[in-house]
Order: structure tokens, then C-alpha cells, then sequence
């Protein structure tokens, strides 16, 4: 039993080891992340938020000033300007992302291309004519925007006013008269898509967005309002948000899939390596133990390390190859280097038998979780607690203190 320290104290040399991989594959994926998305961004676009078109109308108010002049007090009348925004009476949005993964450098991006369509009606619910002014921002600046159409009670309108990323028009409107207006574009964005019922909007009326993807895995963002209706198609989904009078202060919104990135996913397996050697290690100590086997403690560093070649072979191999391939490699590799170890420590049978199969559970299997995204904790406390009790199964009937006088007297 005096061996346990040394052994102890190899094992926190080695997950030292794993802690500095980890960290420097976190530090190298961020350094890449933060230059390639700004090239990315210039590229295909930044993430598109579209705003629904604010409508207000102008009057021209007076007010008292007073000044002093002289000793005397003189009263002035000023103008200005107050804008009265209307509600939108309806609104029918037509919205379709279409899914497309780009690779920069050694990282992936969810771009997309999204085809916008959004038809308004609009109501001078006022006792006065007035000029009615329709203001509809771009979601994103710098972005670039083909077939663009505005159109007033379907007619195409050629000339508008764009300033600023926003187009400008003003319509009058007797009281009571309608008018409905229709814009749409194709463009193109990164990561997320969001429709912003307007700044300090609080009530919606009559509203329909219907968004198609090509895409199966949709996921909405926080503080973003679930569809009212899903409807599953061959390729993607086809969801519709659906309100006739809508209290809400968020926003409808999709997060685009994502594609596996290496970086950070080598970084969560490394980080959590610390767990599957300990689990090795403990099966390997009751096998010897309870066999009467003399495995050194050098015996159990140079597990280790084949261990944590593993992680470093991982680390470097997917900046080649696809992570499938390099996982599959980097297994390979670390199971050979312990068996092929561990048959001349021991004898063939306990290397390809016991040593195998434990280290293909307790490192390949353990790692291959990470895979499955929310799983991932699940998985390694079943692990855990099937590993605990297959030890208390075949310790049951073990006399410790026998065993620990045994290795005292150098017997055992």
C-alpha cells in the first residue's frame, strides 16, 4: 500500500499535463475564432435582425417660452415637430433560411441565405388626413441585398428613398383609408435570424410569420417566442407564429445548426480525461490486488502517458483530418502502446483481456460520449456508478486488512 502516494502523485503530474493541452488548445481555437469570423463577417454577412416597419405621422405643435430682456419678461411662441407612431394593422411575413456550413481556415460556420417577404397594411386611424410616413430598416449593415421590391397596393414603386440603411416612404392617407405595402429581398447572414417587433412595441395585431428551413434541427434563442405551429417536410420544417392580438416584449428568432468544431470539442475531452485515467486506474489497482500482480509505479506512469498521447495525438491530428478519422487513429494508437506495454509487464492474456477492454471502455468509450451533446454527464456517472459496483461485486469477500498486512511485509 505505500506505493499508493507515488501513484497518486503520477497521476496529478499527468492531469497537470492534460490542464496545459486543454488550455492551449483553448487559447489556439480562440485566437483562430476571433481572426477568421471577422473575415467571414466581411465575406458572407453578420447575424440579420429585421425590424417590422415603424409608422407615425407628423404634427407641428407650439409651445410657450419665457426669456428675460432688459429687466422685462417677454413670452415667445416656439414650433416643433412631434412624431405619433400608428400600429401596423396587419403584417404577413414570408421567411426562408437556407443552411449552408463554411469552413475558414480550421473552423466551421453556420452561414445562410435567408429570402425575406413581408406584406403590411397600414390605416390612418385618425379623424385628419395626414402624410403617413413607412420606415423600414435592413437588418444588417453592410450587408448586401439582391432583388429588392418595394411595392404600394401591389404596384412597384421605382424610385425610393434609401438612407442610412433604411428605406423612407410616406404615403398620405385620408382617415380611415388603407394602403398596404410590400418589401422583399434576398440576402444573406451568420449564425442566428431574428424578426424585432419594434422598439417599445408591446402589442401586435393580427400578425402571421410562416419560416421555412432546409434544415432539420431547429433551435430558438433565449428570449426569443416558440412557433404556434410546427409542421415537419422532407427536407426542414415549416413554422408559423400566428397572433391576432399579442401582448410580448421579445422577439421571434432561429438559431442556425452548428457543425462540430475540433477545437473546442478536443478541449472537453482533454479536460475531462482526468476522469477516465482515475477510473483506469482503480480498476487496474483491484485487478492487481485481488491477483496478487506487482505493477511499479513507473508501470502506471507509463500508462498514463500513453494515456494522454491520446489527447495530444487528438489535438493535432484533427487540424488534418476529419475528427472522426483522427479519433479513430488516436485510439488505435494509445490502445496498442498500453497492450503491447503491458504483455511484456504482465503476460499476454491480462494485456489483451483485462488491460483492453478496460482501456476501450474507460478512454475510447469515454471520449466517443462527447459526441453526444447533452449526454455527455449521463453517460460518465453510469459509468461511474457501473464501475463502483462491479468493484464492490468482486471486493465483497476481500479482507483488506489482510492484503494491506501481506503488502507490508513484502509477501504480496
Amino acid at each position: 500500500m505505500k506505493k499508493l502516494p507515488v501513484i497518486f502523485l503520477i497521476y496529478v503530474f499527468i492531469v497537470m499535463a492534460w490542464f496545459v493541452l486543454g488550455a492551449t488548445i483553448l487559447k489556439r481555437t480562440h485566437t483562430q475564432d476571433y481572426k477568421l469570423k471577422g473575415m467571414v463577417r466581411q465575406l458572407w454577412g453578420t447575424m440579420q435582425l429585421q425590424k417590422a416597419p415603424s409608422i407615425y405621422y407628423k404634427t407641428q405643435e407650439k409651445r410657450e417660452t419665457e426669456r428675460i430682456e432688459s429687466g422685462k419678461t417677454i413670452k415667445e411662441f416656439e414650433t416643433y415637430v412631434v412624431n405619433h407612431p400608428l400600429p401596423l394593422k396587419a403584417s404577413e411575413i414570408d421567411v426562408s433560411l437556407s443552411l449552408e456550413h463554411r469552413k475558414k481556415g480550421l473552423l466551421w460556420y453556420s452561414t445562410y441565405a435567408v429570402d425575406f417577404s413581408g406584406w403590411y397594411e397600414i390605416i390612418n386611424d385618425t379623424y385628419e388626413s395626414h402624410i403617413i410616413y413607412f420606415n423600414f430598416d435592413f437588418p444588417a449593415a453592410g450587408a448586401v441585398y439582391d432583388d429588392f421590391k418595394f411595392l404600394v397596393n401591389d404596384k412597384e414603386v421605382e424610385r425610393i428613398n434609401i438612407s442610412l440603411g433604411r428605406v423612407a416612404y410616406p404615403i398620405i392617407l385620408s382617415p380611415g383609408e388603407k394602403e398596404t405595402i410590400e418589401v422583399s429581398y434576398n440576402s444573406q447572414g451568420l449564425d442566428q435570424w431574428w424578426y424585432d417587433f419594434g422598439e417599445n412595441v408591446t402589442q401586435v395585431k393580427d400578425f402571421i410569420l410562416t419560416m421555412n428551413t432546409d434544415f432539420d434541427k431547429i433551435d430558438f434563442p433565449q428570449n426569443s417566442i416558440s412557433p404556434t405551429e410546427k409542421t415537419k417536410k422532407e427536407k426542414g420544417w415549416e413554422l408559423k407564429w400566428q397572433y391576432s392580438n399579442l401582448l410580448t416584449g421579445v422577439k421571434i428568432g432561429m438559431d442556425l445548426p452548428r457543425k462540430l468544431n475540433p477545437g473546442p470539442w478536443v478541449s472537453q475531452v482533454t479536460f475531462s480525461a482526468p476522469i477516465s485515467l482515475f477510473l483506469f486506474f482503480f480498476l487496474l489497482f483491484i485487478f492487481t490486488t485481488l491477483r496478487g500482480i506487482n505493477i511499479h509505479p513507473m508501470n502506471y506512469f507509463f500508462i498514463g502517458a500513453a494515456f494522454f498521447s491520446f489527447h495530444m495525438l487528438l489535438a493535432y491530428l484533427v487540424d488534418h483530418i476529419s475528427i472522426h478519422a483522427a479519433f479513430l487513429i488516436s485510439s488505435a494508437v494509445s490502445i496498442a502502446l498500453v497492450v503491447t506495454y503491458m504483455r511484456l509487464v504482465v503476460s499476454n492474456r491480462f494485456a489483451f483481456v483485462e488491460i483492453a477492454i478496460s482501456q476501450f471502455i474507460y478512454l475510447v468509450l469515454f471520449s466517443y460520449t462527447f459526441f453526444f451533446e447533452g449526454f455527455t454527464g449521463l453517460a460518465i456517472t453510469i459509468l461511474s456508478i457501473v464501475t463502483l459496483f462491479v468493484v464492490m461485486q468482486f471486493t465483497g469477500k476481500v479482507n483488506w486488512e489482510e492484503i494491506s498486512k501481506k503488502k507490508g511485509d513484502g509477501t504480496g
